[in-house]
């Protein structure tokens, strides 16, 4: 095998507005592509330096349910500081908790797509 990386997750939402708000306003991550194309807008966000994009799939772009996309797990360098400003924003955040891999929260963007941060810990 030869593979190298993802190059995209898909996040299905049912505004890609609102969305691409949430993503960029709340979570800081960049617009990499946003362009009209059959059958739809194609809208890909990520954070900064990134080498996976996300792409805020709206309707039309497949067949994917909205808010059903759990799991994703984004690393950073302080969870703490992050869950305060995703609390001051609004978002329910629930954690952080200690756990033996890590210091880890969970979050839903405002489409219920299941999102973790995770702050690893030293060695792993």
């Amino acid at each position: 095998m030869n593979i190298t990386h993802a190059s995209f997750v898909t996040l299905p939402v049912s505004d890609q507005d609102r969305a691409l708000a949430f993503y960029t306003e709340v979570l800081g991550f960049e617009v990499t592509a946003d362009r009209q194309m059959p059958p739809g807008r194609w809208l890909q966000v990520a954070p900064k330096g990134a080498q996976t994009v996300f792409t805020l799939s709206g309707p039309g772009m497949g067949g994917f349910t909205p808010g059903s996309t759990q799991g994703i797990m984004l690393v950073t360098t302080d969870v703490d500081a992050d869950c305060a400003k995703l609390a001051a924003a609004g978002v329910e955040v629930d954690g952080p908790d200690d756990l033996p891999w890590g210091r880890m929260a969970g979050f839903t963007d405002p489409d219920g797509n299941g999102l973790m941060l995770l702050t690893e810990k030293e060695g792993m």
